[in-house]
């Protein structure tokens, strides 16, 4: 089997074909259509067919090549954590346009998952010390392998519950909280489409309307802010009215939606 056969009997989208074959043979997408006519070796073959099969039966390309890109950055996946998508990076923009670029100040990231938003929120302020909590080991480890893959270091790990992560000198005042939570409710049909039925159920799901979590989150923020310091959370696109409510009970003011590339409301920020 050569390239050209491997992408032609592909049941697959042809891009996706392409970066499953770019993965096993160890090159760029350039060099596979340059070179139609390379034979493929029986290890090759056989790692690219079961890639397939798993591609079809709607795992993740994320998940099959272990690593997604998320704001320029490479990151490590795998299923404990979910797949980063661009929609989020709004969160990590609307975070960056509130802290100064040359400014040490204290962050916490609630939920970080792969390490992507606090990690990219590092990159790019690496004044600041960023403090990025989990309630799944498996997803920390995740985080720090990328941490350590992209080589970035003012960024501190916590294994816990939201905010109950938060021990010794950990517990102290932040300057801006962000958060991309479970926003999903319990039984919406998305859950049993696409990526979704493969990623970590209790970093998507949160109670009859997706909104334990946030709850949860923006009540108690207030008591780890410094005074003016900031929440930004990422919510569903139906949750903008409720969101803000919970920010208005918790004392925020300066409530602001931000609505991402396709114009749905995607992030709630608020002051305290």
């Amino acid at each position: 089997m050569n390239i050209r056969t491997a992408l032609d009997t592909a049941k697959i989208e042809k891009i996706d074909a392409e970066l499953l074959l770019s993965f096993v043979l160890n090159c760029g997408r350039a060099s596979i259509r340059a070179y139609p006519e390379r034979e493929l070796t029986f290890e090759q073959k056989t790692k690219f067919l079961e890639l397939l099969q798993r591609r079809v039966h709607g795992e993740p390309i994320a998940y099959l090549l272990g690593h997604k890109e998320f704001w320029s950055l490479d990151f490590i996946v795998s299923p404990d954590v979910l797949i980063p998508r661009a929609d989020t990076e709004l969160l990590v923009e609307m975070a960056l346009e509130t802290i100064p670029s040359k400014k040490a100040q204290r962050i916490l990231d609630l939920g970080t998952g792969s390490g992507a938003v606090a990690l990219a929120i590092a990159s790019e302020r690496p004044s600041c010390t960023i403090v990025a909590t989990d309630n799944s080991a498996e997803a920390l480890q995740i985080a720090k392998l990328n941490a350590k893959h992209l080589q970035i270091h003012n960024v501190e790990f916590a294994l816990g519950y939201w905010f109950d992560a938060l021990s010794g000198g950990l517990n102290q005042p932040y300057d801006i909280i962000v958060s991309n939570p479970p926003y999903v409710a319990n039984f919406d049909p998305h859950l049993e489409q696409g990526d979704l039925r493969f990623e970590p159920n209790q970093a998507l799901v949160a109670g009859m309307e997706g909104m334990d979590d946030l709850h949860n989150i923006i009540a108690n923020a207030p008591k780890f802010l410094v005074p003016q310091g900031q929440l930004l959370v990422e919510h569903g696109y139906n949750q903008e009215k409720l969101v803000a409510k919970e920010f208005e009970q918790a004392g925020f003011a300066e409530i602001v939606c931000y609505s991402d590339l396709s114009g749905i409301p995607r992030v709630t920020s608020g002051t305290v």
